[in-house]
């Protein structure tokens, strides 16, 4: 049996890579409790998406929620998806032409987004903050400020419940343990985002942080 994880890194990163893109599809489902289109929606309601808008998925997986993302902002919109694993990369690919989205899905690191400056309306980080350690999250949470536009926002979304919530089946997802509100709202916060909303999904153990990029400099 292949593992979800193999243990690879990617070139320019020092979080897990996650390898087995079809079995990563069905612990999604299970953590969603079959509910994956509704979590996708509620995850897009609180990146309160407008049309037109340009969106930035970090660590994409798949790519299910940026193709519904892409279908909320539009054709005047634009979507990009970005994951360190190819084979993730390669299933998003599929996904979109299955689906006729034009999402553009790139493989790299979050540590080293390969984006402009101030390109993006709205950053999207969902399960992925866990698997870094915490240099890395540092790393990461400063790419996404750079890459926000002035006034733009972070949504993330990880797991931060009570350790007896972590064990068992689901705790493959926990591979450099949970991620707090607390501790998500301090990484972004020292990057130099303001939380203006956070709170729990709704779902198992998952939590949100909701910030905003300054308008100037």
């Amino acid at each position: 049996m292949t593992n979800m994880a193999d243990g690879n890194v990617a070139p320019g990163t020092t979080g897990l890579v996650l390898h087995a893109a079809a079995r990563y599809d069905f612990l999604v489902w299970l953590v969603t409790l079959g509910r994956e289109r509704a979590f996708r929606e509620k995850i897009l309601r609180l990146a309160r998406l407008e049309p037109g808008e340009s969106v930035l998925d970090v660590g994409c997986g798949t790519g299910s929620l940026a193709i519904v993302a892409k279908r909320q902002v539009g054709p005047t919109g634009a979507v990009h998806g970005i994951d360190a694993s190819p084979e993730m990369i390669a299933r998003a690919h599929m996904k979109a032409r299955k689906a006729g989205v034009e999402v553009a899905f790139k493989n790299g690191a979050a540590q080293a987004l390969p984006f402009p400056d101030a390109q993006f309306d709205a950053v999207l980080s969902t399960l992925m903050f866990h698997h870094l350690p915490r240099k890395a999250r540092q790393q990461c949470a400063g790419e996404i400020r750079r890459v926000l536009k002035p006034g733009g926002r972070v949504l993330a979304v990880d797991f931060g419940g009570s350790a007896p919530a972590r064990r068992g089946f689901f705790a493959r997802f926990h591979r450099h343990g949970h991620v707090s509100l607390r501790d998500i709202a301090a990484l972004l916060s020292e990057a130099g985002l303001t939380t203006v909303e956070s709170g729990a999904v709704g779902m198992r153990d998952l939590q949100f942080v909701l910030a905003t990029a300054p308008f100037h400099a």
